[in-house]
């Protein structure tokens, strides 16, 4: 029934119990916001997502968003849960239209009983399950301001939920003390505007109720916050970036928290000024990194070749989206594996590690530095969108577990006993004793060129063959010292899957769904993708009838890397593959499985 609430009476009441629905107890819920760009969809996203956080949920959110400023679909969700999730709902329970257009992309997002709240100022609907409000025009009339209408909504939700007043009004205060007095007091004052609308409606509002949860003491951040705090705890001291969707993050959490702890921020006017900073950062001794996506990976990608060459030390970020050229730039996708396998021209070793949820971004943070300064080359990161940009809860993060390695770093003590300093000395495991420039009786030479053990440019194709043994070695020697995968599910099940990033929850959400089918499956979450880590893919995959890899791109690349180097498993590998721009959904994988599918779910 569609409810149009034209004014806010000055009185409230609440509705009688006599004329009341049945509320619905929910211990699992997911409200869907959509509207053009500049609506605020995020802003009702972000309090709802403080409200459950506060009620001891698990929350998860995530975003959909074009790439301008203003207009143009835009919608968020938050999802809510009395277990852990890392995922976003297969349905929603709520949609929040603020346009006709948000309504027509949302409402077959709804569960069978799911209920519809939309601005009545800017559009009509006879639709079933509708309440209709005009958010826009209370909140224009009486706040002087239309935008405003984004946390009037929240307080519809307030009422239709059954959240706690007091509670509701600290998330405002919370969000908004920052801003200063008048933009606090107006966003209180809007709240009030919807929670009266909703107390004065025809139609009984309360709806649901939200089961409180036990997980309390919970952060609620994103990928990019977290790798930025790995950083800052691993012992990063220099940052140097270029903006770019959606990596930006990284460099704005560290404008604000390194500084302070003597760390240096730079923006770089391009991506290529960004890799050669940190190449001199790292050389010079500081732990460096820097942040990036598609196109700039492509403008860096020299510069990993020479830190690659000249064996400094580097980590960079790549937090992946749709491509090729700009391709999408707001939208998920994981594209990027083929070309950081290959990257750049020639041989040269490089570690791929892969975080699959955002306390895994903080930790794998710390141990790309460490791999990075142990082994002596670049280590990247690889994101993607949805692990990057999306906001889950995670637990306080356990100092304990992390640890610095420096490698084999020399002091002025240790070069007065050496016979010699050799910046490239062949050793053992291909890892280099090294000194910081500006050690006393140190004199290096560092280039990407073809050198000697002193780093003296040299074509003798004898060194050659020596040099490029030692620096590829690497990638054999350091095999210990990589992530470890995680492995789900039932030890004897014959189906399997295959993941990373992402997809790691919405993999883990269809195992539960099929078992309670009757079909068990185990879940292998690659954290190191190259190289591939075929020491712990051989007995996962041994036992299975097959594997379905699960990635976001048209290729199956991370499957193909597998195959590459995996030739007698490659009959037992199936695919399942997105790349619409938008994250997997349980069902999804439930149904390519029950279909047998090889193949594209785009």
């Amino acid at each position: 029934m569609t409810t149009p609430a034209t004014q806010v009476p000055p009185s409230v009441r609440e509705a009688g119990p006599a004329s009341s629905p049945p509320v619905k107890e929910l211990t699992d819920i997911a409200v869907l916001i959509g509207g053009q760009g500049g609506d605020g969809t995020l802003t009702v996203s972000d309090l709802l997502a403080r409200y459950f956080r506060k009620r001891g949920l698990y929350v998860y959110t995530s975003r959909n968003v074009l790439s301008r400023i203003r207009g143009g679909h835009a919608d968020s969700s938050v999802r809510a849960s009395r277990d852990a999730i890392s995922a976003i709902k297969p349905t929603m329970d709520i949609l929040v239209a603020f346009d006709k257009e948000a309504l027509e992309f949302g409402r077959p997002e709804l569960e069978g009983d799911g209920l519809v709240l939309y601005d009545s100022s800017v559009f009509q609907t006879d639709l079933p399950n509708t309440f209709g409000f005009p958010f826009a025009t209370i909140t224009g009339s009486q706040l002087g301001q239309p935008i405003y209408k984004n946390v009037a909504a929240y307080g519809v939700l307030s009422i239709m939920l059954g959240f706690d007043p007091a509670l509701t009004r600290s998330v405002i205060e919370e969000r908004f003390k920052r801003r200063g007095g008048e933009a606090l007091e107006k966003n209180l004052k809007a709240l009030e505007i919807g929670r009266k609308a909703a107390l004065e409606s025809p139609e009984p509002m309360h709806r649901f109720a939200v089961v409180d949860g036990s997980a309390h003491d919970l952060r609620l951040l994103t990928g990019n916050q977290a790798v930025a705090l790995g950083f800052v705890v691993g012992g990063g001291r220099f940052f140097a970036g270029y903006p770019i969707t959606p990596a930006t993050e990284i460099m704005e959490y560290l404008a604000r928290y390194l500084p302070p702890l003597h760390g240096v921020v730079r923006q770089a006017e391009d991506e290529l000024a960004a890799i050669n900073m940190v190449i001199g950062a790292a050389y010079a001794g500081a732990r460096a990194m820097t942040s990036t996506s598609g196109p700039g990976l492509s403008l860096m990608t020299e510069g990993i070749g020479h830190a690659g060459a000249a064996e400094v030390p580097i980590v960079v970020a790549d937090c992946q989206r749709v491509g090729p050229s700009t391709g999408e730039p707001t939208r998920h996708e994981q594209s990027d594996i083929a070309h950081l396998a290959h990257i750049g021209h020639g041989d040269f070793p490089r570690f791929l590690i892969a975080p699959g949820t955002v306390d895994d971004c903080f930790y794998l943070t710390v141990d790309a530095l460490n791999l990075a300064e142990k082994w002596r080359l670049p280590v990247i990161l690889v994101l993607d969108q949805a692990l990057c940009q999306n906001s889950s809860t995670v637990p306080g993060f356990d100092l304990s577990q992390v640890h610095l390695d420096r490698g084999k770093r020399l002091d002025a003590a240790a070069i007065a006993v050496r016979p010699a300093y050799k910046y490239y000395e062949l050793t053992p495991d291909g890892a280099s004793p090294y000194a910081l420039p500006g050690t006393p009786g140190v004199t290096s030479q560092v280039t990407g060129n073809e050198h000697d053990e002193y780093g003296h440019v040299s074509v003798n194709p004898v060194n050659r063959v020596k040099m490029m043994r030692k620096r590829m070695e690497k990638l054999t020697h350091a095999q210990s010292d990589l992530p470890l995968s995680r492995t789900f599910g039932d030890p004897a099940a014959k189906v399997g899957f295959i993941g990373f990033g992402s997809t790691t929850g919405p993999i883990r959400e269809a195992q539960e769904r099929l078992q309670s089918r009757g079909v068990a499956t185990r879940f292998f979450q690659a954290r190191t993708l190259f190289p591939v880590p075929t020491r712990e893919l051989a007995p996962f995959l041994e036992p299975l009838d097959h594997a379905y890899v699960v990635e976001h791109n048209y290729g199956g690349q991370f499957a193909g890397l597998i195959r590459e180097a995996m030739p007698s498993y490659h009959a037992r590998l199936r695919s399942i593959l997105k790349y619409d721009g938008l994250p997997f959904r349980a069902a999804e994988i439930v149904r390519a499985v029950e279909g047998g599918t090889d193949g594209r779910v785009s």
